[in-house]
């Protein structure tokens, strides 16, 4: 049985393009594998609360000498970091903002990028003493752009900071491969827009199918911490 963890980033809860194709690619999944289990997480609807010197004094304190205010301090944080240890994969939709991921999204990062949760640090190792406790999910980003050209080799693909921003954490989160599928041309609503749309959901389906077809056994998912 796979467990899947959406996250829904859009501050649109309606009229959302990304949405949509979290939602078609959930519909294609639960058709062929019924019986995995999802959790899901909207941003929108419940904003993780922002780091603050409080948090990081918390997170930097031995689960054990923790107080009762650092502990309610990383409430929200914990229950962020069990559903994406519980997950296999990870289905993030999530439009551009401004080049990059909307706050929200990188508020979720920030949460769950923890110390002796999902990473350890050792110097002993040296100038590389961060070392990922996580390992061998999926992720599956659905984004969409007011713009065109992203994608590498695009006219516009110096300005992507989403998609990379995803791939330079993904080692924290225990990702190993990252598919993504993005919709363009959004501010434009021209032909363009429209057929970028098409594509964008036929290539959803076809990822959803895949990846389904392709899990034959139960998740590796732990938390070595």
């Amino acid at each position: 049985m796979t467990r899947l963890l959406r996250i829904d980033a859009s501050a649109r809860r309606s009229r959302s393009l990304t949405r949509e194709l979290g939602d078609l690619f959930e519909a294609e999944w639960r058709r062929l594998r019924p019986a995995d289990t999802w959790m899901h997480r909207d941003l929108a609807d419940q904003p993780p609360p922002h780091v603050t010197e409080e948090w990081i004094a918390a997170a930097f304190t031995g689960a054990d000498a923790r107080t009762p205010a650092q502990r309610e301090a990383l409430a929200v944080s914990d229950a962020l970091v069990d559903e994406l240890v519980a997950a296999d994969l990870l289905v993030v939709t999530v439009p551009m903002y401004n080049c990059g991921m909307p706050s929200a999204l990188k508020a979720w990062v920030d949460n769950v990028v923890r110390i002796g949760r999902t990473f350890s640090f050792d110097l002993a190792r040296g100038d590389f003493p961060i070392e990922p406790v996580l390992r061998d999910k999926e992720m599956v980003a659905l984004t969409s752009a007011g713009e065109f050209g992203f994608d590498p080799g695009g006219p516009r693909d110096h300005l992507d900071h989403l998609i990379p921003h995803l791939r330079a954490v993904n080692g924290y989160l225990g990702v190993r491969d990252l598919h993504a599928v993005r919709i363009e041309y959004q501010e434009f609503r021209d032909a363009r827009h429209d057929a970028s749309v098409r594509a964008a959901r036929e290539e959803t389906a076809a990822l959803a199918a895949r990846l389904a077809g392709s899990r034959t056994t139960v998740g590796s998912a732990t938390d070595a911490a």
